[in-house]
């Protein structure tokens, strides 16, 4: 099976296992580095806590095991995607609204590649975000990566 179609099953195992719990899928990836990884993140209203990873883990696991839709040796990592996470589906543009974003483009924005301002919406794939009071527009296709900012 193909890495995405790994990836959309997983998605929807888990989802199915999680319903009615208060998580959320975040992201799933499946993953070659010198081996295999299954990584699946997840999180909830007031944060992810060790035990919920733990718990969706051992389900998540029992239930491929008895789909075998994965051939290869893989590991199983169910964890938060961290504070400064990524923000890839329509869902988290929508959570993470008003809050700080840093965007890195593919082409520079008035000479810059790396731009940070606070998120104020996406519609119809135009990311919008506030810069010292200006509203900056970028179409989707040419942001390379949206990340919640965190302020050391």
């Amino acid at each position: 099976m193909a890495r995405e179609k790994i990836e959309e099953a997983v998605e929807k195992i888990v989802n199915d296992i999680i319903a009615g719990t208060g998580l959320e899928v975040v992201d799933v990836e499946y993953i070659k580095e010198r081996e295999w990884y299954l990584r699946i993140f997840l999180d909830k209203e007031k944060g992810i806590e060790l035990d919920d990873c733990q718990w969706v883990s051992e389900r998540v696991e029992a239930k491929l095991d008895e789909l075998d839709i994965i051939k290869e040796r893989y590991y199983l990592e169910v964890s938060s995607p961290g504070l400064d996470r990524p923000l890839k589906k329509n869902r988290d543009y929508v959570r993470h609204k008003g809050d700080k974003v840093e965007i890195k483009t593919y082409e520079p924005v008035d000479g810059q590649k790396v731009l940070i301002g606070t998120l104020v919406d996406l519609i119809d794939d135009i990311i919008t975000i506030n810069i010292g009071g200006a509203e900056v527009h970028l179409p989707k296709e040419k942001v390379a990566q949206v990340r919640l900012h965190i302020d050391f």
